[in-house]
């Protein structure tokens, strides 16, 4: 957003510095990117005095001049018929470069040497006038400036405003921050309109078929008009944002919109056809010729200003070829309308067009500034072009906009912004940008924001508001001042954080994989086709086809790693990941995510050293990670039973257990399958756990329970039963400490074997007995009646004998 200072100057009273404004203008939260001197191209045109002219004689139409810079004489080639010997007059020298985009080099014409330009006030940029040199006063010094000697001084202010301050792409907005930073009262320009005759209803009609694209569409109407160059302070100020001047018509609406803010767009009237506007839709794949020349196709999503035929203008983008002011209009109709800005940002976006009036629309215009900008347009036509501007204004306004109140709390906007401010102090701030502030108690403030701040919506907009206005630096540093309580993280980020140690403890590497993974992954783990696991999030743009799914397992990123890693002759592995996991439990419900923590073991149990010979992992290494996992995690109650059922099929089956805490299972773990290793490359034989987080947390007591060490000595008594394969050994356990036998300290199983001499169909469990007493030693006696009877329960339960010894 470029601002002229001299335009600036027309709103408000600037007596600071041009650089000193900056600063203040950027810590209020309008950044300043650049200061431009705007007469900068000048600096190589100066002051020159005719000393002599002397016709040639083989061109009739041109003069040789001798022309003195002050430091010297310079030849110059001229045409012009307006100089004499004696004037004063601009002389661009070699290396100026002119508005026109012409540099200024030393040359030779017609075989004369010519060392710089004699200008007129247009090829400066200083007037219209273009038919002879710029004559300049007696007073003018040779040599020195042609800025200086004019007094020619203005200064571009180029901002990067933020998308909210939509207020501030106008002259206008600006000059509002202006007069609110340097308290200095605003003047915003007088619009009077002259009496009009026949009524525009009576000319022309307005409907709008799309009132939540378009919910304003103002229109007035001047007739009798000549079209022709504009005035030069207007071509001057537009020149000054970087528009270039058309005509007097199209100059007035470009400079509406660069003062107010809104975009405005005039219709030759004669070309429209019946006289009538239609707001609406386009067809889709309908055809439309903009202004510039091009040829382009809408879509049903885009709106468009349509005449009795059909599309005159894509709303509030650009207008198009058919109805454009040319030389020969006569009427013309001013259309000022408020357009929906999601809708005005997908046109230009699809459609590839950026302008000044989709920039503003995009952002949002003032709904009630519409008809003061129309009637500005209007009286600077009709003052311009001669015209007379026809009797009332066509106000179509189906979805009257309304801005709400807000209450802000003093107190908390003091509390929040680290100020003292008072309730007056902080009222007079946002007055001084139009907001309607009215007191409701000692506390409180009932503010109205102006429809033009598209951005504050809010208390916490409004305490920016009073932040910014009153200065950031400004604002003193202070410390915060809180009471600080001690809190623990949350349990599940303390269990996540135990594991991590547990795993990295037991010499397994985390691994971080995509969450994307193929499509195909299910069939390779050969889950069911009825397993939830198969509902798979798709991913909307996937990049590739190995990423097309989010993940329903963390299993096929295991294996992809243990693949990858046996390609590298990495065959001893032991790898873990935590991470979500994500399927659909409905098809009108959110996927479901679940925090799952899965470990993979494959190649040697130890590394192998000069004295240990290499042997491989199995299946009770696996189980004995999962026990020190559950173990480190104070989990109790903790159970492996026989894998039933369809929900692990990448799991061996005899080879592979359920992990249960209590009654509920939270994991498995076993042998993978020796075709899902193949279907993900794997060779080696692997062993794989599985475990719900957010079910492990469950389980998991943070409850410390200390006890004093054992007084007395323990007693140990093995015995070896032989029973059917049929039973569990775990239920051999179970049973025991089911006995509720108080002197029973532990019993774990320290063998179990099968084959000669046990009979087929057999096999033999070896239990160790741990006896103690708390309160003395025990005898071996004592011990000996208390294990026999143990034994014997435990023989007539299982219908099992001991074994020989």
């Amino acid at each position: 957003m470029k601002v002229s200072l001299s335009w600036l100057k027309d709103y408000v009273t600037i007596d600071v510095d041009i650089v000193r404004l900056a600063e203040a203008l950027t810590m209020a939260g309008l950044e300043v990117e650049g200061l431009v001197d705007r007469y900068a191209y000048l600096d190589r045109v100066v002051v020159g005095r005719i000393v002599e002219i002397a016709p040639k004689s083989y061109a009739e139409r041109l003069s040789l001049c001798r022309v003195d810079v002050g430091n010297g004489i310079k030849p110059v080639v001229c045409g012009a018929t307006n100089i004499k010997e004696g004037d004063l007059v601009p002389i661009a020298l070699p290396g100026a470069q002119l508005p026109s985009g012409e540099t200024i080099v030393a040359g030779r014409i017609r075989g004369q040497a010519s060392e710089g330009m004699l200008c007129s006030e247009a090829e400066l940029a200083l007037g219209m006038d273009s038919s002879g040199i710029l004559l300049l006063p007696e007073t003018a010094k040779p040599g020195l400036g042609i800025a200086v000697t004019l007094g020619l001084s203005d200064t571009i202010i180029e901002f990067d405003l933020t998308p909210n301050r939509s207020d501030c792409l106008s002259v206008i907005g600006i000059a509002r921050e202006v007069s609110a930073i340097l308290k200095v009262p605003l003047r915003y320009p007088q619009v009077k309109l002259p009496s009009g005759e026949t009524p525009v209803e009576q000319l022309c009609s307005v409907t709008i078929e799309a009132p939540d694209y378009c919910p304003r569409y103002m229109a007035r109407m001047v007739t009798g008009l000549n079209v022709g160059p504009s005035p030069f302070w207007l071509q001057d100020r537009l020149h000054s944002v970087g528009l270039r001047a058309i005509n007097n018509v199209v100059d007035v609406t470009n400079f509406v919109l660069m003062e107010m803010g809104q975009p405005l767009h005039a219709f030759d009237f004669d070309r429209l056809s019946e006289h009538r506007i239609v707001v609406k839709t386009a067809q889709e794949g309908e055809s439309f010729t903009t202004l510039d020349g091009t040829e382009r196709t809408v879509s049903s999503e885009m709106l468009m200003i349509c005449d009795g035929k059909g599309p005159v203008a894509l709303a509030g983008i650009m207008g198009g070829l058919e109805s454009e002011i040319e030389d020969e209009t006569t009427r013309v109709l001013i259309e000022s309308a408020y357009f929906n800005p999601i809708t005005t940002r997908r046109t230009a976006k699809r459609l590839g067009l950026n302008t000044e009036s989709s920039h503003r629309f995009e952002r949002g215009v003032d709904p009630v500034g519409v008809g003061t900008a129309l009637d500005r347009a209007a009286q600077l036509i009709v003052e311009l072009a001669d015209g007379k501007l026809a009797e009332g204004v066509i106000d179509v306004y189906p979805r009257p906009i309304q801005q709400a109140a807000i209450e802000l709390s003093v107190k908390r906007t003091n509390r929040l912004l680290g100020t003292r401010l008072s309730q007056n102090e902080v009222g007079t701030y946002l007055t001084s940008v139009e907001l309607d502030v009215e007191p409701l108690d000692e506390d409180r403030l009932r503010v109205v924001p102006p429809t033009f701040r598209v951005d504050i919506a809010r208390p916490e907009d409004l305490m920016e508001e009073v932040a910014r206005l009153r200065g950031y630096d400004q604002i003193p540093t202070t410390h915060p001042v809180s009471h600080v309580v001690a809190r623990k993280p949350e349990k599940k980020l303390r269990v996540r954080d135990r594991l991590w140690q547990l795993l990295a403890g037991c010499g397994f590497s985390e691994i971080v994989t995509y969450s994307f993974i193929r499509r195909d992954a299910c069939d390779q783990l050969l889950l069911h086709d009825q397993d939830p696991r198969r509902r798979m999030v798709s991913i909307l743009n996937p990049l590739t086809e190995d990423q097309a799914v989010m993940r329903s397992s963390l299993v096929p990123g295991l294996l992809t790693t243990m693949h990858i890693n046996s390609k590298q002759r990495n065959e001893d592995l032991r790898i873990f990941e935590l991470g979500k996991v994500f399927f659909h439990t409905a098809p009108d419900q959110l996927p479901k995510e679940i925090e799952m923590i899965s470990g993979l073991w494959t190649g040697a149990r130890e590394e192998r050293t000069w004295h240990l010979q290499e042997s491989k992992v199995d299946f009770y290494d696996m189980k004995g990670v999962v026990e020190a996992l559950c173990a480190g995690l104070n989990m109790a109650d903790i159970r492996f039973a026989p894998l039933t059922g369809p929900d692990y099929p990448y799991l061996r089956p005899g080879h592979a257990a359920h992990i249960q805490a209590g009654n509920e299972r939270i994991g498995a773990l076993g042998e993978l399958s020796g075709q899902v290793l193949g279907n993900f490359g794997a060779k080696e034989v692997a062993y794989c756990f599985e475990l719900n987080l957010d079910r492990v947390v469950d389980y998991v007591s943070e409850e410390k329970r200390a006890k004093t060490l054992a007084r007395f000595p323990a007693t140990e008594r093995d015995i070896a039963v032989i029973l059917s394969n049929r039973v569990e050994a775990r239920a051999l356990l179970d049973f025991i400490e089911a006995m509720g036998q108080v002197l029973v300290e532990r019993v774990e199983i320290f063998d179990v074997y099968t084959g000669s001499p046990v009979p087929e169909g057999k096999k033999s469990v070896g239990l160790r007995f741990t006896y103690r007493s708390a309160e003395r030693s025990l005898t071996d006696d004592e011990v000996n009646t208390i294990h026999d009877a143990v034994t014997g329960e435990v023989l007539k339960e299982f219908s099992a004998q001991l074994r020989p010894s």
